[in-house]
């Protein structure tokens, strides 16, 4: 396992990262926590998380399940500062977190505070905001996608009150560093700018979704990774499952993520299987695993701080687990070009 610097935090983190959205729902408190000794074990020391969690399905009743659960395994465990712990404040849209309102300022207080008590912690190692209030072409928006709506003095205003409000819980010392998620690079380098400016916490990394099928960020956020020294976090580096071929031919599996949410977020379309069979081919014709492959090649991404793995089984996790400290050859890195060019993005 490989090790990067977070930002320019000085935190140290995996190459792989453990996501926890199916603790709750797919998972029990017994296997979450079972996933989480054996990556640990395997050189694991990055959990990722949010108060949304579960959501496979969301709903209310579950809501903060998956803290709680990582929070009774932080206590089990000890040695808490071994442990990079991630989380994210929820933004609108669930009548049952905070009235299903936008961030704010003191909603941010809010979930601070609960997601510390969740968690059984007095401290946060990254807090991140799950998706920005003004809107983004994330979770398949891209093709309905209008920034030029935007109002331009209410996004600067609302960026600044809700850096200044992260810069007090920094100051508290309820969290160490903050990271975005679900955003663009003009909000990043506007924070970042902010930051500088005014004497407040600076972005360490950006937590999109990124994989074979979806390389948005190969483009202007790339940039300004190298240029300003903010990692991505990449979620999803399995295209929900899509790259492991287990849903190619149209197979729902029993219990899987197609069968429980019906399209995998918007992922599951004519478009992709094309693109999902040539590199599951690829991945076969070298006596690579699909799935090995697909995360591979994600740690291979010079702005890659974590790649962040989700499983509902130990065989799933041992499998993903597998691709850390794996170098892929010149003729797979070859064959994923050609496949990219043919398939550019189709989820």
């Amino acid at each position: 396992m490989r090790y990067n610097t977070l930002g320019r935090t000085g935190i140290k983190v995996s190459e792989i990262c453990l996501g926890t959205m199916t603790w709750g729902s797919q998972n029990s408190e017994a296997e979450a926590h079972e996933q989480l000794d054996y990556a640990f074990e395997n050189g694991v020391n990055f959990i990722d998380t949010a108060e949304l969690y579960p959501t496979t399905p969301l709903s209310a009743e579950t809501y903060g399940d998956t803290e709680r659960f990582i929070g009774t395994w932080l206590q089990k465990r000890g040695r808490r500062d071994d442990v990079v712990v991630a989380t994210k404040v929820a933004g609108s849209g669930r009548p049952y977190i905070r009235n299903g309102g936008p961030i704010t300022p003191e909603g941010i207080g809010e979930a601070v505070d609960a997601s510390l008590k969740r968690l059984g912690t007095d401290y946060i190692d990254l807090y991140q905001i799950h998706w920005p209030n003004r809107g983004h072409y994330h979770f398949r928006n891209a093709w309905s996608y209008e920034p030029a709506k935007q109002n331009k003095a209410h996004v600067a205003a609302d960026l600044k009150a809700i850096l200044e409000k992260l810069g007090d819980v920094v100051k508290a010392g309820k969290v160490r560093a903050i990271g975005l998620s679900n955003d663009t690079a003009w909000g990043t380098m506007k924070l970042i700018d902010m930051a500088e400016r005014h004497g407040l916490p600076r972005v360490a990394s950006i937590q999109n979704e990124y994989n074979l099928l979806y390389r948005a960020y190969d483009l202007d956020l790339a940039e300004l990774s190298h240029h300003e020294d903010v990692g991505l976090l990449a979620y999803s580096p399995l295209a929900a499952g899509l790259l492991t071929g287990k849903y190619l031919d149209g197979v729902r599996p029993t219990g899987s993520r197609l069968a429980i949410n019906g399209d995998l977020g918007g992922r599951f379309t004519p478009h992709q299987e094309p693109a999902v069979a040539g590199y599951v081919a690829l991945a076969r014709e070298h006596g690579i695993d699909p799935s090995q492959l697909a995360i591979a090649f994600c740690l291979s991404r010079p702005f890659m701080a974590s790649a962040i793995i989700g499983a509902t089984s130990m065989e799933q996790l041992k499998t993903d687990l597998g691709a850390a400290g794996m170098t892929l050859s010149q003729d797979v890195m070859n064959g994923i070009r050609r496949l990219h060019r043919l398939y550019p993005m189709p989820i």
